[in-house]
C-alpha cells in the first residue's frame, strides 16, 4: 500500500500554532478500471482546490494508498475531486465527505 502525505497549508505555521488539528488519515482505494491520476482535496465551502495530493504518482485500478491530510485546519468535511487517465471512459467525479469518520473511500464507476 502507498502513503502520501498531503500538506496543503502552511505546515510550519501549523507547528507553532498551540491548538494544533488532528491529522485526518484514510485509505483511499481505486475500484474502477482506469488509472487515477490527479487527486484534489479542499475544506467544504473553500472555493480553489489544494495542489494535486498525487504530484507525480498515480493509482492504478485495484491499488489502495493511505494518506494523512495535515494541513493545519480543524475540519471534518473535505470535498475530492478525481481525475482519470485521458484514455479513460470516465469523467471527472466529486464527492463530499465527512474524513472524521471514514477510515476508507472507495472510488466506484
Amino acid at each position: 500500500m502507498k502513503r502520501i502525505l498531503i500538506a496543503a497549508g502552511a505546515i510550519a505555521a501549523a507547528t507553532f500554532s498551540t491548538a494544533q488539528a488532528e491529522d485526518l488519515v484514510f485509505t483511499l482505494k481505486n475500484d474502477t478500471n482506469s488509472t487515477l491520476t490527479r487527486f484534489y482535496t479542499s475544506p467544504v465551502g473553500v472555493d480553489d482546490w489544494e495542489d494535486d495530493v498525487f504530484g507525480e504518482q498515480v493509482l492504478e485500478p485495484g491499488e489502495a494508498i493511505e494518506l494523512a491530510i495535515a494541513d493545519g485546519r480543524d475540519v471534518c468535511e473535505y470535498d475530492m475531486r478525481f481525475e482519470f487517465e485521458e484514455s479513460s471512459n470516465l469523467e471527472t467525479m466529486e464527492a463530499k465527505q465527512d474524513l472524521c469518520q471514514l477510515s476508507s473511500y472507495t472510488i466506484h464507476e
